[in-house]
């Protein structure tokens, strides 16, 4: 063809025509690298079977034909289809061809190939744009040819549709079991394995480390400290390792099992195309099978830290130059957090001195360690060793004063912690009773000396022991709605213990912890401790030179 142009010369077309037979990339004239792609859904006996004959199958295929050479089989036992990130081989297949290794994929079909249809079509037209082709044997489906992928979308669209199904079924088997209490006990947690009889069994030497993490927690102690203490003592974890995360030791504390119980459903999976696991805030209903089997901890104690846990974790900040408003829990000290200035409000902080060459603990205000005297003045400082006699001396008032004081304590304390007013009626009760038994004591004594009417005593006995024996009755039946309370027994247990253990020459940290809300330092000089109840132990203090 002769197309005349503006220099009067004439340009002149040539058609050559297509000769496939010259084209390096052509399928027909080259051999073929070759690869195979198996997988199959499950690890069961028949499925491996069926994993076995495809790999043989497509050996015996490739080698048949004398334009293919074998460029590997790629095969994935047991494997989700839904996600090709989980598959080994898939992946390395993928990376293989771009590095060159291979020109063409045989698959039995495109469910075997992936059941996600978002992966499926990216990975073909990935393959494709490098001129790598996937053949489909069931559907006789070639990804290079112009109309095929619409059908691959067709079909895998239909395979994820049976995925989701699938799905949609074992989640539904799984919910029945739930609903029906049937559902088979996890044994991923320390303390126990599977007994004989299928059941969950304790196992001791494990059992005492829960134990031992439940009990220093009440005490105070914090994760850390627990995570220090569990690996200075070469406790192992279930996996026989020496080092404790901070994860698992919180996981262990919140865990229900321990008690007994079972909670069912505390996470689900979104999908089954992006499996990822979320925590159940309300979307699906959980099931909680109590008493499912013999508890490592009571459920006493596995509520005392659940509510341990939400008060640090509602601790507000104590120093100005915080970045958050929330605070952070310290277990190290057991006066952190508790120790008050009387004049400014602030908290005090823990500080090391030295003063030639000798080094001491002390108590400073956090404000005036901050800010300075312009802000909090007469503040004093706090020798450490001085502040633990004054409070073993408080305490000791308390404890040398006999039962009675301990008994108001153990009831006003019972009181302020669980808001229950039985244990306060008790000791108000009880001090009533005891002041009648007094009084009828008295009255018997100055009836013999003074030799007065008969008639008159006897009255007079008789009103007292019909008040006395109102009383009696009336303390029984608080008693009694008082030991239905399984959580005030176990606050009163702990208390009573703590008061019958306490002595007036040790510091109990455990006793500051569980009886003492707050410690006001005074700028008289003096410390005032104030029970959980608001009653208040006032105990002079020498304070610290300032200018040391």
């Amino acid at each position: 063809m002769q197309i005349p142009n503006k220099t009067g010369t004439e340009k002149i077309i040539t058609k050559i025509d297509a000769n496939p037979n010259l084209s390096l990339k052509s399928r027909e004239n080259r051999i073929l690298k070759v690869a195979a792609y198996c997988r199959v859904s499950t690890d069961s006996d028949d499925q491996l079977e069926s994993y076995k004959a495809q790999m043989s199958y497509y050996t015996e295929a490739i080698a048949k034909n004398p334009k293919w050479r074998l460029a590997g089989i790629y095969a994935d036992e047991g494997i989700t289809g839904t996600s090709t990130k989980k598959r080994e081989d898939f992946m390395r297949m993928i990376r293989d061809c771009e590095k060159g290794k291979i020109d063409l994929i045989l698959t039995k079909s495109v469910a075997r190939f992936a059941r996600n249809t978002v992966d499926s079509l990216n990975y073909v037209r990935k393959l494709k744009a490098m001129g790598i082709g996937v053949f489909f044997e069931e559907q006789n489906l070639d990804s290079l040819k112009a109309d095929s992928e619409m059908f691959i979308g067709l079909h895998s669209v239909m395979a994820q549709a049976e995925s989701e199904n699938i799905s949609a079924n074992v989640r539904w088997g799984i919910q029945q079991r739930m609903k029906t209490g049937t559902y088979a006990f996890r044994y991923n947690i320390l303390g126990y394995v599977k007994g004989a009889d299928s059941k969950p069994q304790i196992v001791p030497e494990q059992a005492e480390i829960v134990r031992t993490i439940y009990d220093m927690y009440l005490g105070g102690a914090s994760i850390d400290q627990i995570k220090t203490f569990l690996e200075s003592e070469h406790y192992l974890t279930l996996h026989g390792k020496s080092e404790w995360s901070r994860a698992l030791i919180k996981n262990i504390l919140v865990n229900e099992r321990y008690c007994g119980d079972l909670l069912l459903q505390k996470t689900y999976v979104e999908n089954c195309i992006t499996k990822k696991t979320k925590k159940n805030m309300g979307e699906l209903p959980k099931y909680l099978i109590t008493n499912n089997h013999e508890p490592i901890v009571t459920r006493e104690v596995f509520k005392a830290v659940q509510a341990e846990m939400a008060r640090r974790a509602n601790k507000r900040k104590s120093s100005d130059f915080a970045i958050t408003e929330n605070g952070k829990y310290s277990g190290k000290y057991a006066l952190t957090g508790k120790l008050i200035c009387g004049e400014c409000g602030g908290q005090y902080r823990r500080k090391i001195w030295t003063y030639k060459g000798e080094k001491r603990a002390v108590w400073r205000c956090l404000s005036r360690i901050e800010h300075g005297k312009k802000v909090c003045h007469k503040s004093p400082t706090l020798d450490e060793i001085k502040l633990k006699e004054a409070i073993n001396r408080a305490f000791g008032k308390c404890l040398k004063d006999g039962n009675d004081i301990k008994n108001l304590i153990l009831s006003n304390l019972s009181y302020g912690i669980t808001g229950t007013q039985d244990p306060l009626d008790i000791a108000t009760m009880q001090r009533q009773l005891n002041a009648l038994d007094t009084k009828l004591e008295e009255t018997v004594v100055l009836s013999q000396k003074s030799g007065g009417d008969p008639q008159k005593l006897m009255n007079v006995v008789s009103e007292l022991c019909r008040q006395m024996t109102v009383l009696r009755e009336r303390i029984d039946a608080a008693k009694a709605n008082v030991e239905a309370d399984s959580n005030l027994n176990f606050e009163i247990k702990r208390i009573t213990e703590l008061l019958e253990n306490s002595t007036t020459t040790e510091f109990d940290d455990s006793a500051i912890r569980m009886l003492v809300e707050a410690i006001r330092v005074m700028t008289d000089g003096k410390i005032q401790i104030e029970l959980k109840t608001g009653e208040t132990i006032i105990e002079a203090l020498d304070p610290t030179d300032d200018e040391m």
